[in-house]
């Protein structure tokens, strides 16, 4: 055999190597997935979002997602705090989150489905009803319920508004605390004037259980840090083929996602966080 058809032989002997190495390595990730169910990781406490007993949003969500899959929804139930993802996800006992901010590093993200923004709830009848930013001076000495060490304290901190300030705290057990919950309390009893909540917390909570208040989504607020963030789904990393196929039916069923999350009283935002978004019908 001529050298140069010897040469060709081996090159071609090569990239099939080289695309069998690769397809292998394919096929053992995607056979990290589940394929008869969907295995969801989630916080079995952190209700409005997920709950042990189906009634979050987020189990909506997951239900929503096995339905287009063919497949029944399974949970691994573990609380939302340090070491979540490495004892869920990273252990291989499930194979979704289905609330994650985009850019995290901890998990492999799919397409946000949702762009949400922090929130201003007050009295609903109340002279804060009005407010749209907490430049406003009617917040001057007001007494603003937040949870410590969230991105709003920044602003807080900027217009003057952050001695009287209440701090809730960040990092609990949902099982046996709510922070979210215990705000919305104080507010109702008076012993705060307003409280600043993540959207999709706040506003979930008050339209289930606190009818006498106004969730004032804060898509006006300028200046850093940011207030806005888009939610994606978590998969391992390295996950591809299936962040592409959560990609897809994301991108398929956006509106049937639009309108749940909605009606669970999520507050939509454009992907700047700069104006709302109500879902058609």
């Amino acid at each position: 055999m001529p050298a140069w058809a010897e040469g060709l032989r081996r090159a071609a002997a090569g990239l099939a190597l080289g695309a069998g190495l690769a397809a292998g390595a394919l096929a053992q990730t995607s056979d990290l997935v589940a394929v008869d169910a969907l295995r969801v990781c989630a916080d079995p406490a952190n209700a409005p979002m997920s709950s042990e007993d189906g009634s979050g949003y987020e189990n909506v969500l997951a239900e929503l997602i096995a339905e287009k899959l063919g497949v029944s929804v399974t949970y691994e139930w573990y609380p939302m705090s340090t070491g979540f993802i490495r004892n869920t996800l990273r252990d291989k006992k499930c194979d979704v989150v289905i609330g994650y901010a985009q850019g995290h590093e901890l998990v492999l993200n799919t397409n946000h489905y949702m762009t949400s923004v922090y929130t201003l709830i007050v009295p609903a009848g109340g002279d804060l009803a009005e407010v749209e930013t907490l430049a406003d001076p009617r917040l001057k000495g007001r007494r603003i319920g937040i949870v410590a060490g969230t991105p709003p304290g920044a602003h807080l901190a900027r217009h003057g508004l952050i001695a009287r300030s209440r701090g809730y705290p960040l990092i609990v057990d949902r099982r046996h605390q709510s922070p979210a919950q215990d705000m919305l309390a104080d507010l109702e009893a008076g012993e705060i004037d307003a409280a600043i909540l993540w959207g999709p917390l706040g506003g979930p909570l008050v339209k289930r259980a606190h009818p006498g208040l106004k969730v004032i989504p804060m898509v006006r607020e300028e200046g850093a840090p940011r207030l806005f963030y888009r939610i994606t789904m978590g998969v391992r990393q390295g996950e591809k083929v299936w962040q592409r196929k959560l990609n897809s039916l994301i991108r398929r069923h956006q509106g049937e996602i639009d309108a749940l999350l909605h009606e669970a009283g999520v507050p939509l935002a454009n992907d700047m966080g700069t104006a709302l978004v109500v879902p058609g019908p």
